[in-house]
């Protein structure tokens, strides 16, 4: 048993440590000033949004980006709640205003913005990916740009990635997502758990294998999504919007997706604000993971909830004194220190140094908890999420 703990360590050390130098491979982009020259149709699904709404919409009237050269659709899952509403209430205002000065220093007249409301065409299980389909048989422009209801967009965001697509050779662009946060348990918690996420996608893409996304920032073309049949295979998984289409590109042409690693991507989300909302939120990623196609994938998902059982066993051990506090001891202060290899660069990255430490320990020790929890439930329940429930 000590030999199978200290062989699957070893090779959880061994991935946290590969990642930690592939974060650091990716080098960082600093954009340039250039004329911009990309269109880019920004879909943004959204239910029951309505008091994150005001928020989006405001970062959206701040864009430093020529208004005639992008064009926002907003699609409608059925909500329950004011958020059209919301939409049109400031579309006026949004769209009227003046575009301001480029980097050139000319004065563009008074642009309207093309902005879109659109019901979403529910086809299969998987309401967002029905949403994004629908938004992009109406896209006017090649360069699609997802994002979410509930996130806060950079100000230089589509003046990076166009400077980004200018310089490179690429067809699907992944890039950076950041959580803000209030000072409670509950949300260090999530900053640790999706500093992790965001850590490893990058880290993934620094040893030449890519294979985590967020669909809250991803953007593609949209000849390359129709030529992949975009969804098409896995519609009947509720979830999975963003990392199933990345398998689809990478299997086209793994040198076509490309890491966009600047702050002026970053585009910022929230975090739940109840335990079982987060549950809900977490199962319903983690139902995807068991339809991975890549067998590498499946093999690391698996050594990180062995690892994880291997603390919750021992920990559970020695209350039944069948193991001792020692081992409990070793297995958790391995985990957090190994641990840290990554999660170093990726909070200095993302600056959340201070919100990450004040949590650190703790939240180390409930992770292995919550993490066996959601895969069990994952396995064997269903799931709510925005006033629905899904299937596994």
């Amino acid at each position: 048993m000590i030999w199978f703990l200290i062989f699957i360590f070893s090779c959880y050390a061994i991935l946290i440590i590969s990642l930690s130098i592939g974060f650091r491979k990716v080098k960082p982009f600093s954009s340039e000033k250039t004329i911009p020259k990309t269109t880019f149709s920004v879909v943004i699904p959204f239910r029951n949004e309505a008091e994150k709404l005001p928020f989006l919409l405001k970062s959206i009237e701040e864009l430093n980006y020529p208004k005639s050269l992008f064009e926002i659709i907003f699609v409608d899952d059925a909500s329950e709640d004011n958020s059209v509403s919301v939409i049109q209430k400031l579309f006026s205002v949004i769209s009227n205003k003046k575009r301001g000065e480029i980097s050139n220093k000319e004065i563009l007249p008074n642009v309207r913005l093309t902005i879109k409301i659109i019901n979403n065409i529910r086809t299969s299980n998987s309401p967002k990916k029905n949403a994004i389909t629908s938004a992009i048989s109406i896209a006017k422009n090649n360069w699609i740009v997802t994002t979410d209801a509930d996130c806060l967009l950079p100000k230089n965001w589509l003046q990076t990635l166009d400077n980004f697509i200018q310089k490179s050779n690429t067809k699907m662009i992944v890039a950076p997502v950041n959580y803000t946060i209030k000072n409670s348990f509950l949300h260090r918690f999530q900053l640790l758990d999706f500093m992790s996420m965001q850590g490893t996608t990058i880290g993934g893409f620094g040893i030449n294998f890519p294979f985590m996304c967020n669909g809250a920032n991803l953007t593609y073309k949209k000849e390359d999504f129709i030529k992949l049949n975009g969804f098409e295979g896995n519609n009947n998984i509720a979830s999975g919007d963003d990392v199933f289409l990345l398998e689809k590109f990478i299997k086209n042409d793994v040198n076509s997706v490309r890491f966009l690693k600047s702050k002026d991507a970053v585009v910022n989300t929230f975090p739940v604000n109840s335990w079982n909302d987060l549950v809900n939120q977490r199962v319903r990623w983690a139902s995807k993971t068991g339809n991975f196609k890549s067998i590498k994938v499946k093999l690391i998902g698996l050594l990180i909830l062995i690892i994880n059982m291997s603390i919750l066993f021992s920990f559970f051990g020695c209350l039944i004194k069948q193991s001792s506090y020692t081992l409990f001891l070793i297995l958790f202060a391995s985990k957090s220190v190994i641990d840290l290899f990554l999660f170093l660069p990726t909070i200095k990255f993302f600056e959340q140094e201070k919100s990450f430490w004040e949590s650190y320990l703790l939240s180390s020790f409930l992770y292995p908890f919550f993490s066996v929890w959601v895969i069990f439930k994952s396995v064997f329940f269903k799931y709510n999420w925005k006033g629905r429930e899904f299937k596994k």
